[in-house]
């Protein structure tokens, strides 16, 4: 087939990962042509899209804090701006303590010159009684929030479409040219492909011997009759659904379970452990499962293979995607360009990779 058309860089997913890397490379201006389902179930839009940055059983402040944190903070603010919509929404979380223990210790760790931004009260007695169980008060979190996942990815997908830069359909890797100085896929010619595409990752020729965990998650809606002014967080979280009055709740964590499906028994685990946490009557309105496309190590794949330079992966941003995706994606889109290095931690490199 004949090159019709000339990108710089062909992306392989529109999920979080791949909206945010288009936007760091279109603000660079450089043009991208972004393959996609977007009806196929993803982790992306199932997620709540919670960003918080002491996370953890036992809540420990989350890898990279201080540079993720900041950076999410500005890119979503200025995605808003250019694409004239409202995704992000900061917000505090409340954890509840279960203990005058927990209380105590907490009242220790606030101190912590390490922690201490991102406290923004400890609570020492009931104060959001009408809504949870806080018998002993709880942690009141800042820098925290919730991005809208879908209509994020909704908005920057109707930004593609407007500059003719995507394209709703399967991408088939066997038609794929990998040449030395470019690929081409189609009638479209590129300087490198990146793949963006999840747990499809998993399947590909080139980076399918990558330690992907495939991590299943199951959420539901609720319907509660009061609105909520904060997230609250403890054994699930509570967060706006962007529905007035729906919430969604979530998730299940269960690394032996990858079928594709929602189940009786991810619905009763995030129903009891809700009413573990609220006092507030609610009605289940909907349930649905999302795979997240998790590492071994935990620890997002960036860069290119080993063995072919034109094709790069940018994935594996599991659980906290919203908040890896700005700062590693304005790293690898500088690294395209030519510019700074790729986080050892991140870079596939830390791999071995054959053919």
């Amino acid at each position: 087939m004949s090159i019709e058309r000339t990108v710089d860089f062909i992306i392989v997913g529109q999920g979080l990962a791949g909206s945010v890397l288009a936007i760091e490379l279109l603000n660079r201006d450089k043009n991208v042509l972004v393959y996609d389902l977007p009806d196929k179930n993803n982790s992306s839009t199932v997620a709540a899209g919670l960003f918080n940055p002491i996370t953890g059983r036992i809540m420990t402040k989350t890898w990279k804090a201080d540079l993720l944190f900041p950076f999410l903070i500005d890119f979503y603010s200025q995605a808003e701006k250019k694409l004239n919509s409202h995704f992000f929404h900061p917000m505090p979380i409340y954890r509840p303590f279960i203990s005058i223990q927990e209380q105590n210790e907490w009242m220790g760790k606030s101190g912590e010159a390490r922690i201490q931004p991102y406290i923004k009260q400890i609570i020492s007695k009931t104060q959001f009684g009408d809504h949870v169980h806080d018998d002993f008060g709880g942690l009141l979190l800042s820098r925290c929030g919730y991005l809208d996942t879908n209509l994020f990815i909704d908005t920057v997908r109707k930004s593609l479409i407007t500059r003719d830069s995507f394209r709703q359909e399967y991408f088939n890797e066997n038609e794929l040219v990998i040449d030395q100085d470019s690929v081409s896929y189609g009638n479209v010619e590129a300087e490198k492909i990146i793949y963006c595409n999840g747990n499809e990752g998993l399947k590909s020729r080139v980076f399918g011997s990558l330690p992907f965990k495939p991590l299943k998650g199951e959420t539901i809606h609720v319907k509660i009759d009061q609105e909520l002014e904060r997230i609250y967080n403890r054994g699930v979280y509570i967060v706006p659904s962007g529905k007035a009055g729906q919430y969604k709740v979530g998730a299940t964590y269960n690394p032996r379970d990858l079928s594709e499906s929602i189940t009786e028994l991810g619905r009763n685990e995030l129903s009891y452990k809700l009413r573990e946490l609220i006092k507030l009557p609610f009605e289940i309105t909907n349930q649905n499962w999302g795979m997240r496309p998790s590492t071994f190590d935990r620890r997002p794949f960036l860069g290119c293979h080993p063995l072919e330079e034109k094709v790069v992966i940018f994935n594996g941003l599991g659980t906290k995607g919203v908040s890896l995706a700005p700062y590693f994606a304005n790293q690898l889109a500088d690294w395209l360009l030519g510019h700074g290095e790729i986080d050892r931690e991140v870079d596939i490199k830390r791999f071995k990779l054959g053919k």
